[in-house]
């Protein structure tokens, strides 16, 4: 396999800058892609590492181009915006950072069950996230220096920043949502987990003996590993005992899996006992499925020589690795807050670079999928797309929102689970999706320090692995979210893949990583209070690479007294995935968000009642709608229904040109009397602001060409009469079905940019 990138030392700048880096890390820039088809089907193997509870504001909320501490569009909240946050002790609280080298900042984590989870969340208020986890240190981040080998690898591959677990919930429905695209049996058939009781049900598989907390029997649902033996796709299980204990690796949750190990040993397997290669030798269905386990972490000498990775480093050398393979992650590099400092994992996440770049025809035709099953305690900014909240819970009279396609199954209506140790009362809240965490595609296929906005989930990875190999996980996927997250492949280029990328900077080494995870265990826990000073962090503004997204959005609004004094608004999406609106009521911010999903083609439309109180005995008229979809789309509508009292009634639709990579205005005057409004730019633009007279019944289309805005529009039009100001602002990037930049007015300038 050619290892010499086109262009490749020219884009990296110098020799010497590479000379620095680990021979495999080279490799990993250098090779490329297998371009045999100039598609999909040149990927020949998938790698999915997951780890453990990290949220995305705490990694990347400073990186440049995603959306992270500089968002110019923070939900509104009872506080404010989502930045300020009420501390434990009743004081307001703002992210800040925590300094590994003064406090355990590595170690931060807390509570991050259902209840907890969904008390931060808040419906998707997000306003009272540090008293829900009874935890100040949740609004803590971390620095690029902090986590160095991560960032690189983001600025060099691509990152997602709307990738979201899949539950608002803890590691075990997270986790059965990747293994099998479900945390329980879906459509009304039975319960779903929303707890950790999985372990127990696990640790009844590692112990050998069925304790009487524990589903004796497993789970009985198909995983997708089982779904890819049937169609004949190789897969393996990359994963030491030990790890299952803890409950990383859940196969002894399932029924088959279980069989499988009993078959193997009827007495069952101990936790220091490690599963020997020879599974292979078991009679059908269960023998492959337990091929290539091991049990000892490899040593800092690159490639290692003993262990699960060992077991992968011969399959790669021996061009014998599976179509899919899992990796589950030794205790001590999972990254999970009180049990592994993050530059442990950064150390071993390179050794499974060493291992999959030590045969370049393999590491040609590999995705590496690298993902958190969860946030912990830890806080994110963004509100997670999901199905409208009930009204009532279980019971619900209604909900907050409409959508376009069924939401059954997405809703905690059923249990507790059959022998839960501690059993959960269902409470009717949405299942998810839940907060984002970080996620890296690292292939030859996802190169040049992309980001990509597209909605993900853990069950993207399946869609992905469907897309790929043709094995449809979505007999256990809820047609919802089946619906709203994407398959991953809007992160590749299939195409043209084999351009120059940037440079990476090393690991630190596994005695330098040893030595964090020492000194984290003794210095002082991260003050509590310590962001009740500090000004909240920012991104550095730069130019940073974007994938196209599937999202052409539409929101518009009619306020019209004579229907009652009620302002409608209207949803549409004509681009080809489904999309989730939240809408934020201004005057009526403790009340849940109303959240509209509207599939491809479809459109909803819903109203809001501009009198503020409930019998209109005070006939205010004001009205304040605040509007955020994905890919920074974003809509705020304000004024007074008594305004078209006057005779003057002026609105406004946008219009995307894509063609020609511009926005236009149909501003239109239903009125009586001659209306005038006013545009101006909030970015991107230093000319304006421009002014329109609009004759009764007439309208006018103004357009403003986004070229040198690479996609981005943020206005505002304005009219003024005696009740104030009617303001319709309107923002986000027009869609052209090309890469494009990521939003270049979001961040900080410095010095150096």
């Amino acid at each position: 396999m050619k290892i010499n990138r086109r262009n490749f030392l020219k884009a990296a700048g110098a020799g010497a800058a590479l000379s620095a880096l680990p021979p495999s890390i080279q490799r990993a820039l250098a090779i490329q892609a297998n371009n045999a088809t100039g598609t999909i089907a040149d990927v020949k193997h998938v790698v999915i590492i997951m780890q453990e509870n990290r949220s995305f504001d705490h990694y990347y909320g400073t990186m440049p181009g995603v959306r992270g501490f500089s968002d110019r569009f923070p939900i509104p909240t009872t506080n404010g915006n989502v930045w300020t946050q009420i501390g434990v002790n009743d004081e307001p609280i703002q992210p800040y950072y925590l300094d590994p080298a003064t406090y355990n900042g590595y170690w931060i984590g807390g509570d991050h069950t259902w209840p907890t989870q969904h008390a931060g969340w808040n419906q998707g208020n997000m306003v009272d996230w540090p008293r829900a986890k009874s935890l100040d240190a949740t609004m803590g981040y971390l620095e690029q220096g902090d986590i160095p080998f991560y960032r690189a690898l983001a600025s060099a591959f691509t990152i997602c920043d709307a990738y979201h677990c899949s539950v608002l919930g803890p590691t075990m429905p997270n986790r059965l949502h990747q293994q099998s695209g479900t945390n329980g049996p879906r459509f009304g058939q039975g319960a779903v987990i929303a707890t950790e009781d999985c372990w127990q049900i696990n640790s009844y598989q590692i112990s050998g003996t069925a304790a009487s907390t524990a589903i004796a029997d497993g789970l009985t649902w198909p995983t997708y590993a089982e779904l890819l033996q049937e169609a004949g796709i190789t897969w393996k299980v990359y994963s030491s005992p030990n790890e299952n204990s803890f409950g990383f690796n859940l196969n002894g949750a399932f029924a088959s899996f279980r069989a499988a190990f009993a078959e193997f040993n009827s007495t069952g397997f101990p936790a220091t006992t490690p599963y020997s290669p020879s599974f292979e030798s078991l009679s059908p269905p269960y023998g492959p499925l337990f091929k290539g386990y091991g049990n000892t972490v490899p040593t800092d000498n690159g490639i290692p020589s003993s262990g699960f990775l060992a077991d992968m480093a011969a399959d790669i050398q021996n061009n014998t690795l599976p179509q899919v393979s899992w990796i589950i992650m030794p205790q001590d590099y999972c990254e999970h807050p009180l049990l592994s400092v993050t530059p442990m994992g950064e150390w071993y996440i390179e050794q499974l670079l060493n291992t999959l770049t030590a045969n370049p025809d393999v590491w040609a035709q590999t995705v590496m999928l690298f993902h958190y099953d969860e946030n912990d305690a830890l806080f994110d900014h963004m509100p997670p797309p999901a199905p409208p909240s009930p009204i009532g819970g279980v019971a619900a009279t209604g909900y907050y929102g409409k959508s376009t396609v069924s939401t059954d199954g997405e809703y905690l209506t059923m249990g507790p689970f059959p022998g839960e140790t501690s059993p959960f009362t269902p409470d009717g809240n949405p299942v998810g999706l839940g907060i984002r965490v970080p996620m890296l595609v690292i292939s030859p296929w996802s190169v040049g320090g992309y980001v990509n906005s597209e909605v993900f989930d853990h069950t993207s990875t399946l869609q992905f692995l469907y897309k790929l190999f043709g094995v449809s996980p979505n007999q256990n996927i809820t047609p919802w979210r089946q619906a709203v997250v994407g398959d991953l492949t809007s992160c590749f280029n299939f195409v043209t893949p084999n351009n120059a990328i940037p440079t990476l900077v090393p690991a630190p080494t596994q005695a330098q990583a040893n030595a964090l995870q020492a000194s984290q265990q003794s210095l002082a826990t991260a003050p509590a209070d310590a962001a009740g000073s500090v000004a909240l962090p920012t991104q550095p503004l730069a130019l940073v690479p974007s994938k196209a997204l599937p999202y052409k959005l539409h929101t518009s609004a009619v306020a019209n007294l004579s229907n009652e004094g009620v302002v409608e608004l209207e949803f549409a999406n004509t681009g080809t995935q489904a999309a989730v609106f939240h809408v934020y009521d201004q005057l009526n911010l403790s009340t849940p968000p109303r959240r509209y999903t509207v599939e491809a083609g479809k459109q909803i439309t819903d109203t809001w009642n501009a009198f503020l109180n409930a019998d209109a005995s005070d006939q205010t008229g004001y009205y304040s709608l605040w509007v955020l979809g994905p890919g920074g789309f974003h809509r705020e509508f304000t004024g007074n229904v008594h305004s078209v009292t006057g005779g003057v009634n002026p609105e406004v639709r946008v219009c995307y040109d894509e063609e020609n990579n511009a926005v236009y205005l149909t501003i239109m005057n239903t009125g009586t009397q001659t209306a005038k409004v006013t545009v101006a730019a909030n970015a991107y633009f230093t000319t304006g602001p421009w002014t329109y007279t609009v004759a009764p019944g007439a309208q006018t289309e103004p357009s403003w060409s986004l070229v040198n805005s690479y996609g981005w529009y943020d206005f505002t039009l304005s009219s003024t009469d005696s009740y104030g100001t009617f303001t319709r602002r309107f923002a986000g990037r027009v869609e052209t079905g090309k890469d494009s930049y990521c939003d270049p007015a979001m961040g900080v300038a410095t010095a150096s940019t």
